[in-house]
């Protein structure tokens, strides 16, 4: 494979990409990159004469991108994978740097506002965790993990991976201790009591003792020991959701009501993010839909009386 050629060695086209994937921490991560490059090798293989790997070349695909109607966020994913491509390319000796930097400096897609998800009610978050019918053991199952994604704030691979000993009892509560989640991040989550009752009415009945808390159930209702899946945790959101009336409820809507429902109830924004293990507080602030408030702001809750001289 030539500097600038892209398309003569699709061997050497693979090599590339493998590395990209490689070097991505999250299995979700290497899925989108590997379909947002496959789509673009594939969109490049279509052009006759073969271009050469170029910034005007990814600013054609960008164009392309933008004729087929996606969204400015999934062309800003395709060309995050493209700068990476040329990155590694350039990192390998496969193409000049220059070449590489300017693929960089390839704009995105403008994003108008910002998508903020859904926010439970606090009533609507009652009637949601009492849906599922406890007296079945899918419904006890799901009751509790409706529970833990409301109560906790959990995503949903962290519900999936969460196991009994997780739960310790720790300064007279009950907390989900050493949770590894986003990035590697290792946090410890408290839980409320109602929380841990329906974990213990689901647990109790499955007669799971240690190991994974969340499984899958078969048609017959009856309890396997195989995990559920995020897939599985995503469908029973949105199976109950529809119930009470909120439609295409996901489960990161759960995680934000968490943050909103605590955030109204004065927990402090610091420890609201501690719980969501959250790196930055803007994210946090994201979740809450905060907005600076100019009339009631912080500086007016000081409590400091300073005099000052004229």
């Amino acid at each position: 494979m030539s500097a600038a050629i892209l398309t003569p060695q699709a061997a050497a086209l693979e090599r590339i990409k493998a590395l990209v994937l490689d070097g991505l921490g999250s299995p979700e991560s290497r899925r989108a990159y590997s379909r947002a490059l496959d789509d673009f090798l594939g969109w490049c293989q279509c052009q006759d004469p073969p271009p050469a790997f170029t910034k005007a070349l990814v600013q054609r695909y960008r164009a392309e991108l933008e004729r087929r109607g996606l969204s400015p966020a999934t062309v800003n994913l395709r060309l995050s994978a493209i700068r990476k491509l040329a990155l590694e390319a350039a990192d390998n000796g496969l193409m000049p740097p220059e070449l590489a930097a300017g693929i960089a400096r390839v704009k995105g897609a403008r994003q108008q506002g910002t998508r903020t998800g859904k926010w439970l009610t606090l009533e609507q978050a009652e009637r949601l965790i009492s849906a599922p019918n406890p007296a079945t053991a899918k419904g006890r199952r799901d009751r509790a993990l409706l529970a833990v994604l409301v109560g906790c704030g959990l995503r949903r691979k962290e519900a999936a991976a969460l196991a009994v000993e997780h739960i310790q009892l720790r300064e007279a509560r009950w907390i989900i201790v050493d949770l590894v989640g986003k990035g590697g991040r290792v946090r410890s989550v408290p839980m409320p009591a109602w929380t841990k009752a329906a974990i213990d009415a689901w647990t109790s009945a499955a007669e799971i003792t240690g190991e994974l808390i969340f499984r899958a159930t078969n048609k017959g209702g009856k309890v396997t020991g195989e995990s559920m899946t995020a897939q599985s945790i995503f469908e029973v959101v949105k199976l109950y959701g529809a119930k009470i009336g909120v439609p295409d409820l996901a489960p990161h809507d759960l995680r934000r009501t968490f943050a909103k429902l605590a955030h109204k109830g004065r927990a402090a924004l610091e420890q609201i993010q501690l719980s969501l293990g959250h790196a930055s507080i803007t994210t946090t602030e994201r979740y809450l839909g905060v907005r600076q408030d100019l009339t009631d702001a912080p500086c007016d809750h000081l409590g400091l009386k300073v005099e000052v001289a004229l």
